[in-house]
This record gives C-alpha cells, structure tokens and sequence, in this order.
C-alpha cells in the first residue's frame, strides 16, 4: 500500500443518524421504463471521534426507485428500502471499524459490503449507496472540523486516500500528487437533461403545473441560456428519430453553439441497434448539426450484458461511457477492454470510486492521449442545497466543465429544505441562488461554484434543519 504524505486523521464514527424528506416533482420525469412523480430524499448526519475532539458532517440523497435496481419483480418501495438496507449495512460497517482514515473506512468495508448486498439479493450498484452517503458526510466532518474548504481537504489528502488493495491496478498510483494537481473549475456549464416525456416546443402540450417557471426545452433554452444538453433516447428507432429531429429544431434554431450527450438508460440490445440509430441520422440533413454537436455517448446497453461484446465500432465515432454499469469499482477497467472510453461521476455512486475513476483516466490518457478517455459528470435528481452543493462541487474539482444538472427543472426550487434552512442555504451561496422562493441561479446557462469551493465543510457551512423530518426506520 501506498502511504500518502498528508496526516490523515484516524477517524472514528460514534453515531450515524438518517433522515427523509419527500417531495413532488412539478413534471414528471421519465428515464428508462419509469416515471417518477414524487420521491424521498435521505438526510444523514454522522458524529464523528478525531485528534481534537468530535466533529458532525451532513450528505443528502435521493432514494430513487428504478435507477440502482430496474429489476421488474422489485417496485418502487422495494427499491428505496433497498437503499435503505444499504446505509444500514455500511452504518454497521463503520461503526465496527474502530479509528482509521476516512479513505480506510471505505476501503476496508468494501468487499464484505459487496459481498452482504449480494446475499440480499442486492446490486452493487445499490449497494454503493450507503457508504456514498456515509463518506460524503465524514468528509463533511472533516472539513467542519478542520475548518477548510473541500479543495483545500483534497490537496492535504486529509482523507487519507492512497494506493489499497481495493483497486489494485491503481496501487502504486501517486495519489497525493493527484489530488494536490487538481485544477476545479469556478463554473461549469449546466446540461439540460430533456426527458422522454419532455415538452420540446412552445406549442407541445405539457405535463405538468404552469408555476413560472419553463416547461418546455425551448422556454429553458430561453430563461437559462443553455448551450450543454442530454437526451433521452428509448431503443425505438423511429420514435428516437422523430424526437431528435424535434429536439434539433429547437437547438438549431437558438443560434448558439450547442453540444449534447445521448443517454441510452440501457435500452439497447447491443451496440449495432445504437449505429444503426447513428447511421441513420447521418443521413438525415436535419439532424446533421446536433450529430456533429453530439460529444458521448452514455450507458446504451443493460447493464447485464454490456461487457459482453465490444463496443468500439460505435466509440470510435464518439466515446461511449458506462454509467448503471459502474457497479464495483473495477467497472472501469473491465469497460475500457470493451472499448467504452469513460465513466460517469455521481455522488450517489460514491465519491472515492470517482476520484480512482477520474485517476484512472489521467493515468491512461498519459498513453492514450490527451481527453481520449473521459470522466463525465451526471445528475440523479439531486436536490438544491446540500445534495446539489456537494456534487457540484465534486465535478469542479475534478475539473469537469459540464454537469447534468435537471433537479432543478423536475422539482421547484429547494423543495426538501425547510424556511430557515433555504434563507441559510441563499446566504451562503448567493451566487448559486436566486428569486423568492430561492432556486438555482443560472447563468448564460452555468452554474457558479464559488461560494461553494470557498465554504468550511464539503461545499457548505450550512447546517441542514432535521427537527421536522422523518427519522429512516433502518437507521437506530
């Protein structure tokens, strides 16, 4: 193992306590097979023992049902009970630990949180919920404690992360000149996600309530000033064409320099179904400049057999990257020998599988050259405050220029925060919010990260209210 340089405290958790909020969308959000209409998020606070004291951290995520499991014979409130049973299994993992760093914690539970979640009957993807959770508030913590900002805890390497058995192909890798090399971005560019079910037009009929805000592709183009978006494709050749070819009307004609992401949710049978897809917009003239505008290419096939056939005819013409099947943390390397050229980074997934992953492509770019393998970063419906807060300031970071960034336009402003918690939260951040009620603040269609990079504490000093919130039955 690799030691770092930094003095990473021994941390120890002495209480986890979990929180959960729900909220409704004010449009309906489908990815995949589902819809979702309304959801929970999770609030955890841990306490933590270190050098000097004790220190509490905070993370918040969504219990999204049909994304970590899209098993049929499971539905909804078996998904989020899943993700319930994995921020049990990993608060008793922890907890068990005894003092070690923070990055030790993570890694030294790994295999045997690996291993309890496939006797539940649980996927890894599920399974990394709870320790994304747990490690994103002890992070929290540490910065609290330490009164640093999040950038200044990754360069002092204060969580220890380091070479470990758990990526061995990373194991001789210099982490700590990573982390202190890192150049994070003061604004990244906000990818508008565009649903399946999505208004395209001014003229399209909407699903959803009229509160002001945009409702459609276009009025987003026009309030927020997007140049960066995803869509949604379905497998369904000819609905995705027609789609697309509406969609393109609508960029095309903003006269702005645009670029897209295509998001396949995994509902393609193999990677000719996606060129053929591919193919036939390139004969099409009016698909020509959101073809040539198309930058990746995300997650196309099921996650149960993507790494079954290679998939380079397709990421040659553009980089295709895997993100359901981003399971286990040597999802990567067993991806780039099929020939997908990246992964995404998502909070919900953990953030040290993202700094080994974002290590990773560094590593490999050295030979590959420079942006030939990619970490993109994506949105699960994170919610405005700390959610929103600590993955935005993750990507920045790690560099990335552009997020998927769309709970802002599904859900109406910091729905999950109380009164005082939003008026905290506006204060804070006056950069990252706006209006009465407070919600996100774009810009020429970006998203400032400022206030957040300068904050003591993982992109916030705020404390999130819980007193009204219900306790999570799993979590005692």
């Amino acid at each position: 193992m690799r030691q770092t340089l930094s003095a990473a405290p021994a941390v120890r958790v002495v209480a986890v306590e979990a929180f959960e909020r729900p909220f409704t969308l004010r449009l309906p959000f489908r990815f995949g097979l589902h819809t979702l209409t309304q959801a929970k998020q999770a609030v955890v606070r841990v306490t933590l023992e270190l050098p000097g004291g004790r220190a509490t951290g905070y993370s918040a995520e969504v219990l999204l049902p049909k994304w970590f499991d899209k098993r049929p014979q499971f539905s909804p409130a078996d998904n989020e009970q899943q993700l319930r049973r994995s921020l049990q299994t990993a608060v008793a993992a922890y907890r068990a630990a005894g003092a070690q760093t923070a990055f030790a914690l993570f890694a030294n539970a790994y295999h045997d949180l690996m291993a309890q979640a496939a006797a539940d009957d649980m996927p890894s993807l599920a399974a990394g919920f709870g320790p994304a959770l747990l490690d994103r508030a002890i992070i929290d913590a540490l910065c609290r404690h330490a009164g640093c900002s999040f950038q200044q805890a990754m360069r002092r390497n204060l969580t220890g992360l380091c070479g470990h058995a758990v990526a061995p192909d990373m194991a001789s890798f210099d982490f700590d000149q990573f982390l202190q090399t890192r150049r994070p971005v003061a604004s990244l560019h906000a990818r508008h996600t565009v649903g399946m079910l999505d208004a395209v037009d001014d003229d399209d009929p909407v699903d959803g309530r009229d509160d002001g805000l945009p409702l459609t592709l276009a009025a987003c183009v026009r309030r927020y000033g997007n140049t960066y978006f995803k869509l949604k494709v379905s497998g369904d050749m000819g609905w995705d064409l027609d789609r697309l070819t509406a969609i393109a009307r609508v960029l095309d004609r903003s006269g702005q320099t645009y670029h897209v992401t295509l998001d396949g949710n995994e509902q393609y049978a193999d990677i000719h179904e996606l060129l053929a897809l591919w193919q036939e917009m390139a004969t099409r003239p009016v698909l020509a400049r959101l073809a040539a505008s198309t930058i990746m290419i995300e997650q196309p096939i099921g996650r149960a057999s993507a790494f079954e056939k290679p998939v380079g005819a397709m990421s040659k013409i553009r980089p295709v990257i895997i993100d359901e099947s981003d399971g286990t943390l040597d999802a990567l390397p067993v991806a780039r020998a099929q020939g997908y050229r990246g992964v995404s980074t998502k909070s919900c997934k953990g953030i040290y599988k993202s700094l080994i992953n974002a290590a990773r492509c560094e590593s490999w770019n050295a030979t590959e050259g420079a942006g030939y393998y990619l970490m993109s970063a994506e949105d699960l419906i994170t919610q405005g405050g700390l959610s929103v807060q600590q993955d935005l300031t993750l990507a920045s970071f790690l560099g990335i220029t552009h997020i998927e960034r769309n709970g802002h336009h599904y859900v109406s402003g910091l729905a999950t925060c109380g009164p005082d918690e939003r008026r905290a939260f506006v204060q804070a951040h006056p950069d990252l919010y706006e209006g009465a009620p407070p919600r996100l603040h774009l810009m020429a269609g970006r998203l400032s990260g400022q206030s957040c990079a300068a904050a003591s504490g993982f992109a916030t000093s705020v404390v999130p209210q819980t007193g009204s919130d219900a306790r999570m039955a799993a979590i005692q």
